[in-house]
């Protein structure tokens, strides 16, 4: 599948995941308005508003992006009826091309870690059939647990052919209380990154491996230190726009041929409409306001190369 990603953004010639990370109070009114006329103001109507918002984006930008990354915590909050708009945004997403990183950041061990794995990339026994659950492309995951809650996910990985962002240095202000943490005199989020690469050596596609790393845009400097200590994993850089990072600041995510990194923007994009830059689009026009807002991102990181 990494394969498949690089092939994607070559093609588009733009390194970046649409973060389809939807809450209600994204949504523009009309479409509330008439899911809860249909549904109810129920967790079923909540959750009806937020997949006619996801498929209206994504029919709008789908042709500009290689990925999307739906967080699964936004779909949670809906019960069932959100798991289901979860599943039905991933396989939409995957009927018009676009990779899916399932961003569900877990982290366990054994059995547990096995049964994650196999939920969300993999594929489950039932009788004698092998089924597909939620069947994203990537997953996130933390590593917190060290080799034994990642061995279980590796293993799917292989299998399936299919891979994982593990949580190196994230973009949130207070990441450095654990992550910063100095052992041996080198951060954690170093000692991580090696541990990243030595797992990612043994399940290599072409050229990248299948195991990558998230490191937050708003640490450019640290990017740097990250790509050199993992030259053969793709970096899933969050914290792009809302959260500060700019495309002048993330050259140190990529290496010399250009890839090895893809730039995510989550509300910039899907709220992108509520943005005085792009209100002249107004409600009605969310999707448009959102493929604008994709169209300038990829301009935008064209000042990574710069």
């Amino acid at each position: 599948m990494i394969n498949k990603l690089i092939e994607n953004i070559k093609k588009t010639e733009a390194p970046i995941v649409v973060g389809l990370d939807p809450m209600l109070d994204y949504v523009p009114s009309h479409i509330r308005e008439q899911s809860f006329n249909d549904c109810g103001e129920t967790l079923e109507g909540a959750a009806m508003a937020i997949w006619r918002y996801n498929k209206e984006i994504i029919d709008a930008v789908y042709d500009l992006i290689p990925a999307v990354k739906p967080q699964i915590a936004m779909y949670e909050q809906f019960g069932l009826p959100g798991l289901a708009v979860f599943k039905n945004t991933v396989d939409y997403c995957k009927a018009k091309g676009l990779v899916v990183i399932g961003d569900i950041k877990r982290g366990d061990i054994g059995s547990t870690s096995a049964a994650y794995a196999t939920g969300h990339i993999g594929k489950t026994k039932v009788g004698d059939n092998y089924i597909s659950a939620f069947d994203e492309d990537f997953i996130t995951v933390n590593p917190y647990l060290g080799t034994d809650g990642i061995k279980p996910f590796a293993d799917v990985c292989r299998t399936e052919h299919k891979g994982m962002f593990i949580l190196v240095k994230t973009s949130n202000p207070s990441s450095g209380e654990f992550q910063d943490r100095l052992i041996d005199g080198v951060p954690l989020y170093e000692h991580v990154a090696a541990k990243v690469a030595e797992w990612g050596s043994d399940v290599m596609g072409d050229d990248y491996s299948y195991v990558g790393a998230v490191v937050g845009a708003t640490y450019p400097e640290m990017g740097k230190v990250l790509r050199n200590i993992m030259p053969k994993s793709y970096i899933l850089v969050p914290g792009y726009g809302a959260q500060g990072g700019k495309g002048s600041d993330l050259g140190n995510f990529f290496n010399k041929d250009g890839l090895g990194a893809i730039v995510n923007s989550s509300r910039g994009i899907i709220a992108a409409y509520k943005q005085d830059k792009y209100a002249a689009y107004g409600e009605k026009g969310f999707a448009d306001a959102s493929r604008a807002a994709v169209l300038d991102m990829k301009e935008d990181l064209k000042q990574a190369w710069m």
